[in-house]
C-alpha cells in the first residue's frame, strides 16, 4: 500500500480537506515542543481576546485519570504532518499551550502536546496510540479522520479537532467542534444564497461543479448539487478531472465556456484551480463567481494564479472564521499573531492555525472549570456552550444546537491577495442571516457510542 502513495493520493489528501482546511506555504514540519518551566509561571496574560483567565495557576488536586498526573495534563494532536510536511496543528499546539503554561498552565497543570502523526493513512494507529495515553485529542485533524473515529469511541476518548473530514467523523460522539461542520447540514448555505440570489442573481440556473474522481469529491458532489438546487439553483454543468492531475486544462474551460457556466463550484486542489482559471483567461471566458473553497486561503493560490484574478472572481467561506486580512480590526486574531510572533516566529498563521487555536481554548476553558478533572466533566462544560466565539475568532456558535450557524465570512481573492469580500457583513468580519440547509440525500451517518456498544454513562 505505501508504494501506491504517489502523486495522485498527494492530490486526493487535498481534496479530502477541501472546504474544511487550508495548508500553509511552510514545507518543514514540526513536533510540538515541550511545556515551558514553572519558573515562566504566570509571566503571561491570562486573557484571549474577550476570554478572561483562560489559563492560570491553583490546586489543580489529585487525579487518576489516564493522562493526568498532578502537574500535568497530556493531550493528543493528530496532524498528517509526516505526508503533507504542513505544520499548522503542530505549530497551533505549540504557541498556545507555551502560551497556557506560561500564564499557569490549567489550574497549575501544565498541558503537554504530543502530536500523533497520521501520515495519511496512519489515522488507526495513532488514535489506538491516544487511546493508551492521552486524556483528549486536541486541536488536531486528518483527512482520513473516519478511520480511526470508532477507535476512540470504544476507549472513550474526547476530540476536539480544529478540522474534522469525513461523513463518519463529522458529528460523531465524544466529539466537541468549536465550529463547524454540522452533520447532515450543508456548511455554506448562506455563502450560497449570497452568490446565487444577491451578489449574482443570473448565476442561480448556470452553476457548474467541477470535482475530483475520487469517492470522497463524488459524494461532496452530490450534496453540492442538492444543496444548490434546495436553495433555489441548479447545476447545469458536472465534471470530474483525474486525481493524478490534468495536463492541459483548455478542455474542461471550453465545456465551461460552452455550457454558458456562470458559477462554478471547484472540489479540488488549489493548484489545479490555478490552471483551470488560466486557461479559462486565455479563451477570454469569465464566471460571474468561483467558489476556491477555503483550501484555496492562503497566500499560494494567489501566486500560482497569477493575472487570471484580474478576470475570474474567486470566493471563499470560512466558517465564520474571522479572516486573516481583518486583524487590525479583531483583537483576537492579532492576538494570534502577536503569541506566534513571541513562540514562533518562524511559523505562519492560517486558517486551520484559527480553528485550532479555537479548539484549544475550547478545551483549556472547560477543563479550568472541572472542580475534579475527568473526561465526562470537560466534555459536558464544553457542549453547554451556547454561544461560543473563541474570544472574538468566530462568530457566536451554539454547541448545544444540531443546526449550523446562520453566521458567514467570506473572503475573496485578488492580484494583491485575499481579502474581506463585500458580502455585507452586519456583526463585525460577519454575516449572520444565513438560513440552514438540511441534506435530504443519505450521505452517510457519523459514528455513535451504541455503535461500539458505549454510552454516555460510561464516560468518567
Amino acid at each position: 500500500m505505501r508504494r501506491l502513495l504517489t502523486g495522485g493520493v498527494t492530490v486526493l489528501a487535498v481534496l479530502l480537506a477541501a472546504g474544511c482546511s487550508t495548508r500553509s506555504d511552510d514545507d518543514t514540519g514540526s513536533a510540538a515542543g515541550n511545556s515551558p518551566s514553572a519558573q515562566q509561571s504566570q509571566s503571561a496574560s491570562s486573557d484571549f481576546g474577550t476570554l478572561k483567565d483562560v489559563c492560570g495557576p491553583g490546586d489543580a488536586g489529585k487525579s487518576t485519570v489516564q493522562g493526568v498526573t498532578d502537574d500535568s495534563v497530556q493531550v493528543g494532536v493528530l496532524s498528517d504532518v509526516g505526508f503533507t510536511k504542513k505544520s499548522e496543528f503542530d505549530d497551533a499546539a505549540e504557541v498556545f499551550t507555551s502560551w497556557c503554561n506560561d500564564a499557569g498552565g490549567i489550574n497549575g497543570r501544565s498541558i503537554e502536546p504530543v502530536v500523533r502523526d497520521t501520515r495519511l493513512t496512519e489515522v488507526r494507529q495513532q488514535t489506538l496510540e491516544a487511546c493508551k495515553e492521552d486524556f483528549a485529542l486536541v486541536g488536531g485533524g486528518a483527512a482520513l479522520d473516519a478511520l480511526g473515529v470508532k477507535d476512540r469511541l470504544k476507549c472513550l476518548l474526547p476530540a476536539f479537532p480544529a478540522q474534522t473530514s469525513q461523513i463518519g467523523a463529522i458529528g460523531s460522539d465524544l466529539q466537541v467542534i468549536a465550529s463547524q461542520p454540522t452533520a447532515g447540514y450543508f456548511q455554506y448555505s448562506g455563502f450560497y444564497s449570497w452568490l446565487m440570489k444577491e451578489k449574482y442573481p443570473d448565476s442561480a440556473a448556470k452553476v457548474g461543479l467541477i470535482a475530483g474522481d475520487v469517492p470522497v469529491t463524488k459524494v461532496m458532489s452530490a450534496q453540492y448539487e442538492e444543496a444548490v438546487a434546495g436553495l433555489g439553483g441548479k447545476v447545469s454543468y458536472t465534471d470530474l478531472y483525474p486525481a493524478s492531475g490534468v495536463s492541459d486544462w483548455t478542455p474542461y474551460a471550453q465545456a465551461i465556456k460552452k455550457e454558458g457556466v456562470k458559477g462554478l463550484v471547484f472540489l479540488g486542489d488549489f493548484a489545479s484551480l490555478a490552471k483551470l482559471e488560466q486557461a479559462l483567461t486565455n479563451i477570454g471566458y469569465t464566471p460571474d463567481w468561483i467558489d476556491a473553497n477555503s483550501n484555496a486561503y492562503s497566500p499560494a493560490f494567489p501566486q500560482l494564479a497569477g493575472a487570471a484574478l484580474a478576470e475570474q472572481h474567486n470566493y471563499a467561506e470560512l466558517f465564520a472564521t474571522a479572516p486573516l486580512e481583518s486583524a487590525a480590526d479583531n483583537p483576537a486574531t492579532q492576538q494570534v499573531i502577536d503569541l506566534f510572533e513571541k513562540y514562533a516566529p518562524d511559523k505562519e498563521v492560517t486558517y486551520p492555525v484559527l480553528r485550532a487555536f479555537s479548539a484549544w481554548l475550547l478545551f483549556a476553558t472547560a477543563a479550568r472549570d472541572c472542580a475534579t478533572l475527568t473526561r465526562a466533566c470537560v466534555h459536558e462544560n464544553a457542549v453547554k456552550n451556547t454561544d461560543w466565539t473563541a474570544g472574538g475568532l468566530q462568530a457566536p456558535f451554539d454547541l448545544t444546537a444540531k443546526e449550523p450557524t446562520s453566521c458567514f465570512s467570506v473572503v475573496e481573492a485578488t492580484e494583491k491577495g485575499w481579502q474581506p469580500a463585500d458580502f455585507e457583513p452586519d456583526q463585525g468580519a460577519f454575516r449572520c442571516d444565513g438560513a440552514p440547509y438540511k441534506y435530504q440525500g443519505d450521505y452517510g451517518e457519523p459514528a455513535t457510542l451504541a455503535s461500539v456498544g458505549k454510552s454516555m454513562s460510561d464516560l468518567t
